[in-house]
């Protein structure tokens, strides 16, 4: 598993501390089900607030990072919130997915959403069975994959209101202005407060890299993207001048915190992301022409610069793999894999053993082989996993951009998750992101109580208090 945020190393403790463990536990669980069944908003904003926060648990000589505050919450919702709808739902025999609008296919609304996510985690488990790491993918169907469905479905329930939505993007942002501030602080001291394997790189590297308290620079990155997305659709949708003065602080903070980390991935996602609000807000066209002439600068500043800039492409060591931190030798040994067995794949969870395997490399090197996620589903999953892959990613954009130019939420959401896959792309975690679950959800649920029509209006600059789904 990839580090992916904040966390503290633990080890499995004895059977004794489990009991406790699980007693605190329950105690949690009580204690938000209350809180939750007393304050509907409760539980939305308390998914947000633990969506980043991982422990890593070590067993067996393997980690795993587990969103334990997340599965606390999750547990807390299925108690408060699912299980009373499921109940209503059986009396009156309507489950609450909804009819798609006749003039859509399936596949286009939130229902047809939802069930592509369901056929997806169900192929990955079937696909598990024959898989090489059968461990690996049951960590993942475990840990990531059921939970997250059941936010999904959590978020999904939910009626995000103007005010909610603002509550949980100010959460968000506070942990951000957090989490960069102890990045600061690491940058100053060039020493990490987590993960060994990032403070050995930085030893052999000539710039620091930080992590803040994350376990990965470009996990950190990552969040911090999607957070200046969705603050800075604010920025461009409101009139009201201290919001606009207050929301570009925050992101002159964020993007300084982005840089520190050197995270490529993250500025690439955040740069899609920022052209998908321009393209709503400026036009497609002053948007292509705008991204046209900074990919040409780019592309100058790459070639005229000098090696001591360590872009990876000049000097004794300069390569395309060495430019992309070794992706490109991955992504070879993936589509070897995806070659000798195209159809099925070797299984969910797989892609590590197979490649250390194929490459004969060491399980070091191998831990950071699935970074690009349509390479390692297709050598996971074959063709098959390939096609469910991209029939969930049209759905989902169809979903999330149909009629968004009504709503600057709905603009935020469908920019951040443009980002997100493009992240995945050129790192990794896709459904092993709660973000992903969460994004998808609010698009979701937000779409189906617009319903809008076919021709969706542009959007207009709104006032402060007009921002709204």
């Amino acid at each position: 598993m990839s580090g992916a945020a904040p966390a503290l190393a633990t080890r499995l403790p004895s059977t004794g501390v489990l009991a406790l463990y699980g007693v605190a536990a329950l105690v949690v669980v009580g204690v938000l089900t209350v809180l939750m069944r007393r304050h509907r908003d409760a539980l939305p904003m308390l998914a947000v607030f633990a969506l980043p926060f991982r422990v890593p648990i070590s067993s067996g000589g393997r980690t795993v990072n587990l969103l334990v505050p997340l599965y606390l919450v999750v547990a807390a919702g299925i108690l408060a919130h699912l299980l009373p709808a499921l109940r209503e739902a059986r009396r009156s025999g309507h489950w609450g997915l909804g009819r798609p609008r006749r003039e859509l296919a399936f596949w286009a609304t939130p229902s047809g959403l939802t069930w592509l996510l369901g056929a997806t985690v169900a192929l990955y488990a079937l696909q598990t069975t024959y898989s090489s790491d059968a461990a690996k993918g049951g960590e993942n169907l475990l840990f990531f994959y059921l939970p997250f469905g059941f936010l999904f479905v959590l978020l999904s329930m939910v009626r995000w209101s103007r005010e909610l939505l603002l509550r949980c993007l100010a959460i968000a942002v506070v942990e951000a202005v957090l989490f960069a501030g102890v990045g600061f602080v690491e940058y100053y001291r060039k020493s990490l407060f987590l993960n060994p394997k990032v403070v050995a790189a930085n030893q052999f590297d000539n710039y620091f890299r930080v992590n803040s308290v994350f376990f990965d620079p470009s996990i950190y990155g990552r969040f911090l993207a999607l957070v200046m997305i969705a603050v800075c659709t604010v920025v461009l949708w409101v009139a009201d001048r201290r919001v606009v003065i207050a929301g570009a602080c925050v992101l002159g903070w964020l993007l300084a915190g982005l840089v520190t980390s050197f995270s490529q991935s993250s500025i690439a996602a955040l740069l899609l992301g920022l052209a998908v609000l321009g393209a709503w807000r400026y036009g497609v066209r002053v948007t292509l022409l705008t991204s046209a002439g900074l990919l040409v600068l780019a592309l100058v500043v790459l070639l005229a610069a000098p090696k001591s800039l360590h872009f990876g492409l000049k000097g004794s060591g300069g390569s395309t793999s060495n430019a992309t931190s070794g992706r490109s030798t991955l992504i070879e040994g993936g589509l070897k894999l995806f070659a000798r067995r195209p159809l099925q794949g070797y299984g969910s969870g797989s892609f590590e053993t197979e490649y250390r395997r194929v490459a004969d490399t060491t399980n070091q090197n191998a831990v950071s082989a699935s970074h690009t996620i349509p390479v390692t589903i297709s050598a996971e999953q074959g063709v098959i996993g390939l096609a469910m892959y991209v029939a969930l990613l049209l759905s989902a954009f169809a979903v999330l951009f149909r009629g968004a130019g009504r709503s600057p939420p709905r603009i935020a959401i469908a920019a951040c998750f443009a980002a997100l896959v493009l992240h995945t792309w050129t790192y990794a975690d896709f459904l092993e992101d709660p973000f992903t679950w969460t994004l998808l959800a609010v698009g979701a649920a937000l779409a189906r109580a617009g319903a809008p029509g076919p021709a969706a209006a542009p959007a207009q600059p709104l006032r402060a208090q007009a921002v709204g789904p």
